[in-house]
């Protein structure tokens, strides 16, 4: 069957690449357009509106502005940056010659272009090391100048390495043997490869969801069950009260990063946990029994502190300073109580099974569509691959670029979606007569963390995926 012109032109490489090119601009755009429009709010809006006087005192208002100014501004270089980097990527054919080189490095260790899934995990760690570097320098001024100067970052420059090795380690250990598997799937499953794939993706999902809380992310923060007293049984009796499966209680130590704080939970069936960040509980300290008994004339010095501290101080006992500040944070127990209401209305009203039905439904359609476009030599083309057609520059292509305005879609669509279960978990911790202590706590928490409460209405309907607060606050009124 023979092609017109019209599309002849429409499936000339050089036009899908500009036509891709075109798009990636067009995005970021209209991306820094609705920054700068938020960024203006940022920079005029430097009294508390009337509605907010009783939510929010000046000095704090101004301190939330400032933070969101510099994060605002910091965006915009680091976006400029990202976007001429990507730009010279594609354009002088970043992609081919990384490949090439992947090619070189495997025919050395005595494995020819035959072996393409080791060619394509070579080709993966290459691109990992050359984004880890190339960010490293946004990463430090983020959190040692931005987090740092509004009193966030709890890291160490030593810490801070570490921990970026380590990330990096753990996630090429996980990915790669990931990759390896997809790949070889795509490769061998002939016709029917896209429900394979899709079947190993969801495999891997759970696993990873099942593993990741007990075993990978306590290699970099430390898990401790809350002790037992007046905030666990009540924990308890809430979760009781609501025929939640609660397995284990944890704290996380954040504070060793970040004074930010957050809670979440995990888990499958009757085997649930809640994990509480140290720095969502106005009155926890650590509890460290066994090092206070031992070493108590040695110099101790955990991760993430800047100096030594002084001698004869056990591990994790803070200083009268530290102790004071630590009171001006955080939540009270009915507080919390409150904000775990909310994290476990989204669990009674299945938003993290929907948001996984959604979410593999959408990875199983993207499959089903490259198993389409798989065969379409012209998209390798079109991105400088004339003589190999590599089944992971294939994914590359097709999923990131090809795929692009579908995603920016669904990008939509979801924060759309998960707005709507926020408020959904804000009125079921309402139904369980939590409204004002839900309301303390959200205040309490924008304050702690400095979230500006005034938003460009473009801007926050594209990336808020948390409705703003006086939206929250006007959903839960000011009594239960």
């Amino acid at each position: 069957m023979l092609m017109s012109g019209k599309e002849i032109g429409m499936y000339n490489p050089e036009n899908i690449f500009w036509a891709i090119f075109a798009f990636m601009w067009i995005v970021y755009l209209w991306e820094t357009y609705l920054s700068h429009r938020q960024r203006n709010i940022y920079r005029n809006t430097k009294e508390v509106p009337s509605s907010l006087r009783d939510v929010i005192d000046n000095e704090t208002f101004e301190k939330a502005r400032l933070y969101g100014l510099d994060k605002s501004s910091f965006g915009f270089w680091h976006g400029i940056y990202e976007q001429i980097e990507s730009s010279i990527i594609l354009v002088l054919g970043g992609i081919p010659y990384l490949w090439m080189l992947a090619g070189k490095v495997t025919n050395r260790l005595g494995y020819g272009h035959e072996y393409e899934i080791t060619q394509s995990l070579a080709f993966m760690l290459l691109a990992s090391v050359f984004s880890t570097v190339v960010g490293l320098p946004w990463v430090l001024y983020s959190t040692f100048v931005i987090e740092e100067r509004h009193g966030f970052n709890k890291q160490t420059l030593g810490f801070f390495f570490k921990d970026q090795v380590k990330k990096f380690i753990v996630m090429q250990a996980i990915s790669l043997p990931i990759l390896a598997g997809l790949l070889y799937i795509i490769k061998m499953g002939g016709q029917y490869f896209f429900v394979y794939a899709w079947v190993f993706t969801l495999v891997i999902s759970l696993f990873l969801i099942t593993v990741y809380a007990d075993y990978i992310a306590p290699l970099f923060d430390k898990f401790t069950p809350l002790p037992e007293g007046d905030l666990r049984t009540k924990i308890e009796d809430l979760a009781k009260s609501i025929d939640f499966p609660l397995y284990k209680l944890y704290v996380v130590e954040g504070s060793k990063r970040s004074s930010h704080s957050n809670a979440y939970f995990y888990g499958f069936f009757k085997n649930k946990r809640i994990v509480l960040f140290d720095t969502l509980l106005e009155d926890y300290t650590p509890v460290n029994t066994d090092e206070k008994k031992s070493d108590e004339t040695e110099t101790t010095k955990t991760d993430g502190e800047e100096k030594i501290e002084e001698e004869n101080k056990p591990q994790g006992e803070k200083t009268e300073e530290e102790e004071k500040e630590k009171k001006k944070t955080g939540c009270n127990t009915e507080e919390v109580l409150a904000v775990l209401a909310h994290e476990l209305g989204h669990w009674k009203l299945g938003h993290n099974l929907k948001n996984l039905i959604i979410s593999q439904v959408n990875i199983f359609l993207c499959l089903f569509l490259f198993a389409l476009l798989i065969e379409r030599t012209e998209f390798f083309n079109a991105f400088g691959f004339y003589d190999s057609y590599p089944t992971l520059i294939g994914l590359l292509i097709i999923f990131q670029f090809v795929f692009s305005p579908y995603n920016e879609v669904l990008s939509f669509c979801m924060t759309v979606l998960t707005r709507r279960f926020e408020f959904q978990a804000d009125a079921f911790a309402k139904s369980l007569h939590k409204a004002s202590f839900l309301r303390m706590a959200l205040i309490k928490l924008h304050k702690d963390n400095l979230g500006f409460p005034v938003a460009d209405w473009l801007f926050s309907a594209v990336h808020y995926s948390h409705p703003p607060l006086l939206e929250r606050l006007g959903a839960l009124g000011k009594t239960d």
